[in-house]
C-alpha cells in the first residue's frame, strides 16, 4: 500500500520529493497493515473453506464469488475508510464515494478477475496474499490516486 502511494505521488501525480505527502503514505501503510492485509487474508481462508478444491471449476467459482461479492463490498469500505481518514465529513465522504466508486469498480474488473482466476487455480492458499500484493502495487497506485483526488 505504501509503495503504491509513493508510485502514485511520484509517477502519476508527479509531486516530486519536496511535495511528497508523507502522512498520506503512512496512512496507506497503516491501511495495508491494519485493514487490507487482515481482511483480504481472512477472506481467502473463508473462500477456501466455502469452495474447497483447486480444479478449474473451483477456481472459477472462487473468482466469481470474490469479484461478485467481496470486491464490490471491500472497495466501498476501502474508499470510505480513506475518506474518513482524510477528514472528510460524512456528507463529503458519501459524495466522493458516489463519484469514485463506479469507475474504481469497473477498473477493478479490468485487472482482478484474470489475476484471481490464475491465483485460485495455480497458487497454494498460503501464497495467495503475497501473489495478490505483487500485482496490487499497480492497483494500489491507482487506488491511492483515485482516493486522494479531490
Amino acid at each position: 500500500m505504501g509503495l503504491g502511494d509513493v508510485i502514485s505521488q511520484q509517477l502519476v501525480e508527479r509531486r516530486g520529493l519536496q511535495a511528497h505527502k508523507t502522512g498520506r503514505t503512512l496512512t496507506m501503510v497503516s491501511l495495508g497493515c491494519g485493514f487490507v492485509g487482515p481482511v483480504v487474508g481472512g477472506w481467502y481462508k473463508v473462500l477456501d473453506r466455502l469452495i474447497p478444491g483447486t480444479t478449474k471449476v473451483d477456481a472459477l467459482k472462487k473468482m466469481l464469488l470474490d469479484q461478485g461479492g467481496f470486491a464490490p463490498c471491500f472497495l466501498g469500505c476501502f474508499l470510505s475508510l480513506v475518506g474518513t481518514l482524510n477528514g472528510l465529513s460524512a456528507q463529503d465522504n458519501w459524495a466522493k464515494l458516489q463519484q469514485d466508486y463506479p469507475d474504481a469498480l469497473i477498473t477493478n474488473y479490468y485487472l482482478w478477475p484474470a489475476v484471481q482466476l490464475a491465483n485460485f487455480y495455480v497458487v497454494p492458499l498460503h501464497y495467495r496474499l503475497a501473489v495478490v500484493q505483487c500485482v496490487a502495487v499497480i492497483w494500489n497506485s491507482y487506488l491511492s490516486w483515485k482516493a486522494h483526488r479531490l
